[in-house]
C-alpha cells in the first residue's frame, strides 16, 4: 500500500516528506537488508532536506535501520543524536542500551572466534613443527646410517 502509493506521488510529481516517511518507516521495519538499505538512504535524505521538526523522528528510525543493519556504531550515533535532542526518552534509551548490548556482545563474539582460530592456527603450526621434526630425525638417520656404511 505505502509503496504503491510513494510510487505513484513520485511519478505524478507530488511526493510529500509525509510520503517519503510512510515508505521509509515501511522498508525499515522490513525484514529484508535491502529494504532496510533503501528506508535507510531515504531518512537520510529527509534528514539533509526534509522537515526540521521531524529531525528527531528520522535520526530515531536511523537507529533502528542501522541497528538492524548492525551497523552498531552508526545506530549508536543516531541514538546519542536523538536523546541530545529529547534526553528522557524511554523509547531511545531503551534502543542505546540494546545497541550497546549488541555491540558488547559482537565483541565477545569476536574474541572467541579470534581464540578458536589461534589455538586452530596453534595446534595446526604445531601438528606440522612436528612432522617437520619427524622428517629432520628421519633424514638424520639416513644420513647417520649412510655415513656410518661408508665408513666400513
Amino acid at each position: 500500500m505505502f509503496e504503491e502509493r510513494y510510487k505513484a506521488q513520485r511519478d505524478e510529481n507530488k511526493l510529500t516528506n509525509k510520503d517519503k516517511f510512510e515508505y521509509a518507516w515501511c522498508l525499515i521495519r522490513s525484514r529484508y537488508s535491502i529494504d532496510i538499505r533503501k528506508g535507510v538512504v531515504m531518512f537520510e535524505d529527509l534528514f539533509k532536506n526534509g522537515d526540521e521538526t521531524a529531525k528527531r523522528d528520522y535520526l530515531f528510525y536511523l537507529a533502528i535501520g542501522m541497528a538492524k543493519l548492525k551497523d552498531y556504531q552508526k545506530a549508536l550515533r543516531y541514538v546519542k543524536a536523538f536523546l541530545t535532542v529529547e534526553p528522557e526518552n524511554r523509547q531511545a534509551k531503551d534502543l542505546e542500551a540494546l545497541i550497546s548490548q549488541r555491540m558488547k556482545k559482537g565483541i565477545v563474539q569476536y574474541w572467541i572466534n579470534s581464540a578458536v582460530t589461534n589455538w586452530l592456527v596453534v595446534t595446526e603450526g604445531l601438528m606440522g613443527a612436528a612432522i617437520v621434526g619427524g622428517a629432520v630425525i628421519a633424514l638424520g638417520g639416513l644420513v647417520g646410517l649412510g655415513v656410518a656404511l661408508a665408513r666400513k
